[in-house]
């Protein structure tokens, strides 16, 4: 009876054991799964933070582009104010040099050929080699096609031995100032005769 007594004693105890056990587990399981959600949540301020440092590595990168080029386009602005800087007394001076080849021209017609005639030209040369000294050179146009961004056409006369639009005449000399347009040549060109036109069509 003591040996049934006690093995009915030991079986309760294990009963009891086994029981006590499960709210033990059941709480390290609750655990384990806050810990997982905490993971999950820190992964995901992680990958937000990781998402912003992206984007505002980004738009630094367009900043630093940005700052780049207003600085590039600023050192071509400050370029160009240097070189045409003197581009008003250049057109200035131009009106002179027209008046001593005006006068050189008329001299010319004439039978005086003095120390005058003599100093005007020395005076015009010495000019055109200063001006070219400083970037300004003439627009050669005698007997070339027609360039709308070179030439300012104010006559034309037909020629039939040329092809339509060959510059004939210069009727006043056009300057470049560092490769730009500073005065564009006033020429005559030369057009097709109206009946030679009207004969290509007939053919």
């Amino acid at each position: 009876m003591l040996t049934e007594g006690t093995g009915g004693n030991v079986h309760a105890e294990g009963i009891a054991e086994g029981e006590g056990s499960k709210p033990l587990e059941e709480e390290q399981s609750k655990d384990l799964e806050r810990l997982q959600d905490e993971i999950c949540k820190y992964r995901e301020q992680l990958d937000a933070l990781q998402k912003e440092l992206t984007e505002s590595r980004n738009r630094l990168r367009y900043m630093q582009a940005d700052c780049e080029n207003i600085r590039k386009r600023s050192e071509r602005q400050m370029e160009e104010v240097r070189l045409f800087a003197s581009m008003p007394l250049i057109c200035d001076l131009l009106e002179v040099v027209d008046e001593l080849e005006l006068a050189l021209k008329s001299a010319s017609g004439s039978e005086s050929q003095g120390a005058l005639v003599q100093g005007v030209e020395m005076t015009l040369k010495k000019m055109r080699k200063i001006l070219e000294k400083h970037g300004v050179l003439q627009i050669e146009c005698l007997m070339k096609p027609l360039d709308p961004e070179k030439h300012m056409v104010v006559s034309k006369e037909e020629r039939e031995d040329l092809e339509e639009n060959t510059v004939i005449e210069e009727i006043r000399k056009g300057y470049l100032f560092k490769q730009r347009v500073i005065r564009p040549s006033v020429v005559k060109v030369s057009v097709k005769p109206s009946g030679s036109t009207k004969s290509t069509e007939e053919e």
